[in-house]
């Protein structure tokens, strides 16, 4: 694992839909921290098999996309389609596809862009496998039902057609691919604070998680 150095990393990890994303962004903005949405990986890798008519549960065929990742592909539009979201939860669940995303990530941690003087990465087992020694580690969860509301209307928004039971099981499935999987299985770290957000908005998570940071930046420098 490369030497984090100065490097300050937070690691989020939890769910989809839990908010995880909204928070990582917004606390790299406070504290000009660089972000790295560690899903997309996955997604760009799930991208480029479906591109090429592979098949996402064929280990070789993601493990060999992962190994040639192009990271123009982070911004392409396509990350959002379902179906790019659906093959990204077969992909991430094999082994080999982890392993060779896992130097990205942490070489993004440790060396962080532009200049940025710590790093947040969000993802599914960022405080587990891919930072462990991360200054904080957070997992942002919500109950399956808020989750499954939160894609229904966020589809909804974008135009896709969308039914709230199908979305409901596709998030019951991918939770279940997330936590049952072999390698890195979605889980929080032992040292990681829960922040529950069913009931939280996201000023309420921002503002908890802030004051974490805040702490754990202070308690660094002295």
């Amino acid at each position: 694992m490369p030497s984090q150095g100065t490097s300050f990393i937070v690691a989020i990890d939890g769910p989809a839909a839990s908010g995880k994303g909204t928070l990582a962004r917004g606390l790299a903005a406070k504290f000009g921290f660089a972000h790295l949405d560690t899903g997309k990986l996955y997604r760009a890798t799930a991208l480029a098999v479906l591109q090429s008519n592979g098949d996402p549960r064929d280990a070789a065929t993601a493990a060999a996309a992962a190994g040639r990742l192009d990271p123009v592909l982070l911004a392409e539009p396509r990350l959002l389609d379902e179906a790019v979201a659906g093959a990204a939860s077969v992909v991430a669940a094999i082994p080999q596809v982890r392993a060779a995303l896992l130097d990205y990530q942490r070489n993004f941690a440790a060396h962080p862009p532009a200049s940025a003087s710590g790093a947040v990465l969000d993802g599914r087992d960022i405080g587990t496998a891919v930072c462990p020694d991360a200054d904080v580690k957070l997992f942002v969860t919500a109950s399956t039902e808020t989750r499954a509301e939160r894609r229904f209307q966020e589809l909804r928004q974008r135009g896709a057609p969308a039914i709230y039971r199908d979305v409901l099981q596709d998030m019951k499935e991918r939770d279940a691919r997330d936590t049952q999987r072999q390698a890195a299985p979605l889980a929080a770290a032992t040292d990681a604070v829960i922040i529950d957000t069913t009931t939280l908005d996201a000023d309420q998570a921002f503002e908890r998680a802030s004051a974490l940071i805040a702490r754990a930046l202070g308690s660094r420098s002295r």
